[in-house]
């Protein structure tokens, strides 16, 4: 008998969500994780312009992180907040027990065969076989870690080039597009490239912001980060987002040292 693989999430009703133990967060393991919430609400952004017979493509993506999430369930509500042919603004708000936790707003794009002026100056990332395996469950608490295959090239404190993967499904039964399971795993960046033992000094983001100048597809995500810390707890993860193809777009994560 084949087992199928765990899932980040089960699906209660058209609104309704459940997350599993596979879940469970880096600085609390009775809190999720948000990696896969930011997946999932992609993914229903992206299931919600499809219903409404759209066709383009989701080309941002900026998240609020307005609080911790508790393991178990909550709601996800889809709304369009401009609608259009070529462009479009979509919001999903996640709520748990009462409270807003996650407010995701994404543009999505037209798309045309631009194929004879595509080009980019980002730098290519290490080739895959090439990148030493990194342990990435042992930095961190929470199952949510053990999902993720890493490996790393370490290049110096809070600098490294990572890629990820993951055999976990999003949502339990369901088929979701690469571009949503890719997304449901950027959050990771910030852990990948720690400036400090994340065991002794909390620097967790409160948002991500993701632009896509190419839809990324595939299983490995590739992460080109830099962490930096500033003199006044504020702090900023940058990476370049790659795939097996090379680069795809950029991500930001505003974090908040808790010396």
């Amino acid at each position: 008998m084949t087992v199928s693989p765990p899932a980040y999430f089960r699906q209660l009703s058209g609104t309704r969500f459940e997350a599993t133990e596979a879940t469970a967060g880096a600085w609390n393991p009775a809190e999720q994780h948000i990696a896969p919430v930011i997946g999932l609400l992609a993914h229903l952004l992206e299931q919600d312009h499809a219903q409404r017979g759209g066709a383009l493509r989701l080309a941002s993506l900026s998240c609020d992180i307005l609080g911790v999430l508790p393991l178990g369930e909550f709601d996800v509500e889809v709304s369009v907040i401009r609608p259009g042919r070529t462009i479009e603004l979509v919001e999903a708000v996640l709520t748990s027990n009462g409270r807003t936790g996650v407010r995701a707003r994404a543009w999505l794009l037209q798309t045309s065969d631009t194929a004879a002026l595509a080009g980019t100056s980002f730098p290519d990332m290490p080739q895959l076989d090439s990148t030493p395996e990194y342990p990435f469950g042992t930095t961190w608490n929470g199952e949510c870690v053990n999902t993720i295959e890493a490996r790393r090239d370490f290049l110096g404190t809070g600098r490294a080039r990572s890629w990820i993967r993951t055999d976990t499904t999003l949502i339990e039964g369901t088929e979701v597009s690469e571009q949503a399971r890719l997304i449901g795993m950027l959050d990771f960046a910030n852990g990948l490239v720690p400036r400090v033992d994340p065991l002794e000094i909390g620097f967790p983001n409160i948002d991500l912001n993701v632009s896509f100048f190419r839809a990324p597809a595939g299983d490995w995500l590739g992460l080109d980060s830099t962490v930096s810390f500033g003199p006044d707890a504020v702090g900023l993860t940058e990476s370049i987002v790659h795939d097996a193809c090379g680069p795809v777009g950029t991500l930001t994560q505003t974090l908040t040292i808790r010396a």
